[in-house]
């Protein structure tokens, strides 16, 4: 398979034929516009400028300043990365990408950019959303994307504590088959799963596929080892601890800002061998979310629990259904899971649900659609629609208002920029006893040539009315740099200080992605 430089994933499997004309003929239902298809440019037509400069001969062998390798590391892929890579818009791109054998490697790595004032980016997947890991500087420093794809082996494993101590740059298939021939799973699938890594996950905090319990990659971490220009730290193997502030709980999140993760010790679990699921459909969409909270409170644990609204439901699962549609399911390594199952679905009765059994058309449907989201996303961009997510989390006695306000300020946000109404949806990826993460798609007709200007519109009013209602600006995207005005304001003075003084500990020189997070020094 060949990485796409440019977009989502492979090369080959990029939406094409029947499943293009078919994905085209549903959005000219949906949202009518120009729908021209355009190819992205070679990579010799890109123009990079040279590299302003040179590895010292030592680090030599470890840095690439071929083309190929700079324009694919030069931004993540949000929709934005993808509409200006179709245009060749590649403004700011890393004069080297490197790639460490091993953590020596990284730690002269980062003497030599703090020495010479280079920004240092640390890279896993590249499949960041959030602008994380371009280079997007207001000055006009030199940059080095730290690629850290060699560092990608199971190290060791316990098999009585269930755990193991895995390398940063191991992507989700290779860590899994690492860990198959021991029974054992991290059980953490996030959208990016094929094309994310460890190291990424825990730099971004990042939200796996399961809807309850372990929902973040924070919960899965035993300790971690990150190097820092100040020096390495290393917590202890612990199952808990009282002790402080937690050293893990610094640097998780810290998305490569105070220092690079190199690996981790990281929770297990024996892999799943009882599993039940079903669908659920509903007439009316508030006794739906009543539903879905009462599963949420009642210490069930599903494993799946997602909410479809009417819009989401028919696009992506094939269903027309006018309250929405639950998709539920259990899974156990130790017991069966059909009572579990059964005293889920009498909860949704009590709201006026309807069982489907096995689910056997809407959660087939929609999780073949989940996976091939982000490829349809990038045809549909090379069709100038479009498309993008917003997702958030917040308390179930704010849902309804944060719901109606985003709701409302996409719609007049695509009215606005378009000239069209558009499709808005929402569908829950993670429900906690206090609340759900619900997460927003926009399909809309957009002008080629503007946009990422229209979504950049967009983006502003959909999260300024997320962060006046109550909800978080990110509940498993990260930050990066397109989320930092609205995190600016969610989190509290002190904090912003006390976090300004560990990057300043840590990483005196400034060269730790400046940026994200806080203000470049």
């Amino acid at each position: 398979m060949t990485r796409s430089w440019w977009g989502w994933g492979n090369v080959e499997e990029t939406v094409a034929g029947a499943e293009l004309g078919a994905l085209l003929a549903r959005v000219r239902m949906l949202a009518p516009g120009d729908l021209t298809g355009h190819e992205p440019p070679d990579i010799p037509a890109l123009g990079l400028p040279a590299p302003r400069v040179s590895a010292p001969a030592a680090l030599a062998g470890l840095c690439s300043a071929d083309p190929a390798d700079r324009a694919g590391h030069a931004h993540g892929k949000a929709f934005r990365d993808v509409v200006r890579n179709l245009h060749g818009d590649l403004r700011q791109v890393p004069d080297l990408v490197a790639r460490p054998r091993r953590e020596r490697d990284l730690v002269d790595l980062l003497d030599w950019c703090a020495r010479d004032g280079i920004a240092a980016i640390a890279y896993g997947g590249g499949s960041s959303v959030v602008g994380g890991i371009e280079p997007r500087f207001d000055d006009d420093r030199a940059a080095v994307t730290i690629d850290l794809g060699r560092l990608d082996r199971v190290l060791e494993i316990d098999p009585v504590s269930r755990a193991a101590r895995i390398q940063a740059g191991v992507f989700g298939p290779h860590l899994e088959d690492q860990l198959r021939p021991y029974g054992l799973t991290l059980r953490h699938f996030p959208q990016s799963f094929e094309f994310s890594t460890l190291g990424g996950w825990l730099a971004t905090r990042a939200g796996g596929h399961y809807a309850t319990l372990r929902t973040h990659i924070d919960d899965m971490v035993e300790s971690m080892r990150v190097v820092t220009p100040s020096g390495t730290s290393e917590s202890r193997r612990l199952p808990g601890s009282g002790a402080g502030p937690s050293p893990d709980r610094l640097f998780l999140g810290s998305e490569g800002t105070l220092g690079v993760i190199t690996e981790a010790w990281m929770r297990l679990e024996e892999r799943p061998r009882w599993r039940a699921r079903a669908s659920v459909h509903f007439a009316d969409y508030a006794a739906a979310v009543r539903a879905t909270r009462a599963i949420a409170q009642s210490g069930l644990h599903p494993a799946n629990c997602r909410l479809l609204d009417t819009a989401e439901a028919l696009i992506n699962a094939g269903v027309a259904v006018e309250g929405g549609v639950l998709m539920l399911g259990f899974e156990s390594a130790d017991h069966p899971v059909s009572t579990s199952l059964d005293r889920a679905g009498e909860l949704c009765r009590d709201q006026g649900g309807e069982i489907i059994a096995g689910e056997e058309s809407a959660g087939d449907t929609w999780r073949s659609s989940f996976l091939r989201m982000p490829y349809q996303r990038d045809a549909l961009a090379r069709h100038s629609v479009i498309v993008e997510t917003f997702e958030t989390a917040c308390t179930w006695d704010r849902f309804e208002s944060l719901h109606h306000a985003v709701m409302q300020a996409a719609r007049e946000a695509v009215r606005k920029v378009t000239g069209a109404d558009g499709v808005v949806t929402c569908r829950f990826t993670h429900v906690y006893p206090d609340g759900p993460a619900p997460y927003f798609g926009v399909y809309a007709p957009g002008r080629w040539g503007s946009t990422v200007a229209q979504w950049d519109e967009i983006k502003a009013a959909v999260s300024e009315a997320i962060a006046h209602n109550g909800g978080t600006i990110t509940h498993h995207h990260a930050v990066g740099r397109d989320h930092r005005p609205w995190y600016d304001v969610q989190r509290p003075d002190p904090f912003a200080a006390a976090l300004t003084a560990a990057k300043a500990a840590l990483d005196p020189a400034g060269i730790l992605n400046p940026g994200v997070l806080l203000p470049p020094r």
